[in-house]
C-alpha cells in the first residue's frame, strides 16, 4: 500500500506550479499582445519580437530544462530565492534553504513555456476587436491607456480568459522540463522553495518501476485524470476563444 499512498500524494504537491506558471505568464503573454497589436512598436520592430515570441513556442521542452539548470537555477539559489526569503518570508511561501531547484523554478520555466501560447492567442483575440470600439473610446476623450482599457480588453476578456486557460492545459501537461527542476519529493509543502512533483513526472519517473498490479492501476488512474483534465481545459478555453473571435459579436461599451 506504501506506493499508491505514495502516487496519491505526489498528484498534489506540484499543483502550485500550474498556478505560478498562470500569474506569471498571464501578465507577461498579455503585456506582449497589447505591445505588439496596439502600435507601440515600429512595424518593423514588432515584426522581429512576434517571430522571437513565435519561436519560442518550437523549442523542445527538454531543451527549456537544460536552460533551466544551468541558468535559471543558478540565477533563483544567488539572488531571486535569498531576496525573497528576506523580503516576503513572513508569508510562509518563500521560505527554507534556496537550493534553486524546487516548485519555484518548475513554476517560472513553466511561464515561460506558455508564453508564446497566451501571447499568440491574446494577439488573435484583440485584432479582432472592431475598430469602432477604439474610435468611440477615443472621440469621448479617454487616454491611450484607457481606450485599451476599455475599448479593447473588455471586450476581448472572454477571449484572454481562454488563453490563460489553454496556457493552463500545456502547463499541466508539461513533463521534462518540470522533470529536471522541481526536485521530484512526493512531500506537500507549503513553500515554493521546496521540491514537489507533478501528475507527468509521476508517470515519466514510476511507470517503468511498476512492480504490482495495484502499483500499475495507480499510475494509470493519474494518467487518465490528466487526460480528463486536459480534455476539458483545452476545450472550455478554445470554447471561451471561439466566442469572441467567431461566435459573438464585440460588446459595444457601457
Amino acid at each position: 500500500m506504501a506506493a499508491p499512498r505514495r502516487i496519491a500524494t505526489n498528484a498534489f504537491a506540484g499543483s502550485k506550479n500550474p498556478v505560478l506558471a498562470l500569474v506569471i505568464g498571464g501578465f507577461f503573454g498579455l503585456t506582449v499582445a497589447i505591445f505588439l497589436t496596439q502600435d507601440f512598436l515600429p512595424p518593423r520592430v514588432a515584426l522581429v519580437f512576434r517571430t522571437i515570441i513565435d519561436m519560442l513556442a518550437a523549442i523542445p521542452s527538454v531543451i527549456y530544462g537544460l536552460w533551466a539548470i544551468f541558468v535559471l537555477v543558478p540565477l533563483l539559489r544567488t539572488y531571486v530565492q535569498p531576496f525573497l526569503a528576506n523580503t516576503l518570508g513572513w508569508t510562509g511561501l518563500f521560505t527554507g534553504p534556496p537550493y534553486g531547484i524546487g516548485m519555484l523554478a518548475a513554476g517560472v520555466i513553466l511561464a515561460i513555456m506558455i508564453i508564446p501560447i497566451i501571447s499568440s492567442i491574446t494577439r488573435e483575440v484583440l485584432t479582432v476587436v472592431p475598430q469602432h470600439q477604439r474610435e468611440g473610446v477615443l472621440a469621448l476623450g479617454a487616454t491611450r491607456w484607457e481606450m485599451i482599457r476599455m475599448g479593447v480588453l473588455r471586450n476581448a476578456r472572454a477571449g484572454i480568459v481562454g488563453a490563460v486557460i489553454l496556457g493552463l492545459g500545456r502547463a499541466l501537461g508539461e513533463t521534462m522540463a518540470v522533470t529536471m527542476v522541481i526536485g521530484n519529493r512526493p512531500e506537500i509543502a507549503k513553500s515554493l522553495f521546496a521540491p514537489g512533483y507533478t501528475m507527468p513526472t509521476v508517470l515519466a519517473n514510476e511507470f517503468s518501476e511498476a512492480t504490482s498490479d495495484m502499483y500499475l492501476s495507480a499510475l494509470i488512474e493519474i494518467g487518465l485524470a490528466l487526460f480528463l483534465v486536459t480534455i476539458v481545459v483545452n476545450a472550455l478555453a478554445r470554447l471561451m476563444v471561439w466566442s469572441v473571435t467567431r461566435g459573438l459579436p464585440a460588446r459595444s461599451i457601457a
